[in-house]
């Protein structure tokens, strides 16, 4: 399986960027996937599309031991230079290179959406042990705040229409490019109820670094250099009108998001 140009160019640029502007997760969501996946000691749970290691660190917390599957290769190194203890391999999601049969539970967070659904679910199946799990993950934007709609609007409207997404937010279902993941696991036996739990997760950060939040987004990054000089000066003419608060200007910024987390049974 090949990984999608927008994913594989724009986070071979910007692996650097999407670690220092990404958010992290609540350890409340941990926790509970930790109590119903579960995740302890001596149990192995597969993180697939690890990235820069935001959740497979968290993972690792549990005491399972954590396979963690990147495809690419700058990404991948900033995992095992973070996480020199996580054994991180080369892989997709449809085709991991690990052992059927060798994981109590898989996990993606942040990058379901980029997989084709059907093989990937066929490789979840085959890596999992009878009654084990998967998690999946998303950091979404709290669109209720008005200039958070904004922001996520230009994010949108400049996507090329291949362009995978995630969920819109939480309660919100699917967006149209996501591919209606819920029913991919409809259509296949053997897989049980989805389980579903939702957390606010506000991240304190920079006007500078949500600016960056944008500018490492897959589509975003691969972008000519006159192209993304348009969108940087768009995306900081929307968070100049915030009110002034010390939010603005360069200052602290409150970024709201909400950790979606679900998890079902398979076998």
């Amino acid at each position: 399986m090949t990984v999608h140009h927008a994913a594989g160019v724009g986070y071979q640029r910007a692996a650097g960027v999407y670690e220092r502007s990404r958010p992290s997760y609540p350890l409340a969501a941990l926790a509970a996937l930790a109590d119903a996946l579960p995740l302890e000691s001596g149990r192995t749970v597969v993180d697939l599309g690890a990235g820069t290691g935001k959740f497979t660190r968290l993972l690792a917390l549990t005491g399972a031991e954590v396979l963690a599957v990147e495809p690419v290769e700058e990404m991948r190194e900033r995992l095992a230079e973070l996480l020199p203890g996580v054994a991180a391999t080369d892989g997709t999601a449809e085709d991991t290179g690990l052992p059927g049969g060798c994981a109590d539970a898989v996990v993606a967070a942040q990058s379901w959406h980029w997989f084709e659904q059907d093989a990937a679910l066929a490789e979840v199946e085959r890596l999992l042990r009878p009654g084990g799990a998967l998690a999946l993950v998303w950091n979404t934007y709290d669109t209720s705040v008005p200039w958070v709609r904004e922001f996520q609007d230009i994010y949108f409207r400049l996507a090329p229409r291949d362009l995978p997404s995630p969920p819109l937010a939480s309660g919100l279902g699917d967006h149209p490019a996501g591919g209606g993941w819920r029913e991919a696991f409809a259509a296949r036996k053997g897989w049980g109820t989805i389980e579903e739990r939702h957390w606010p997760n506000p991240h304190t950060t920079t006007v500078a670094d949500v600016v960056e939040r944008m500018m490492s987004s897959s589509h975003i990054a691969v972008l000519d250099p006159a192209a993304q000089a348009r969108v940087r000066s768009e995306v900081e003419s929307v968070l100049a009108s915030l009110d002034a608060t010390g939010r603005g200007g360069g200052g602290a910024i409150e970024l709201p998001y909400m950790t979606d987390v679900y998890w079902l049974r398979y076998g």
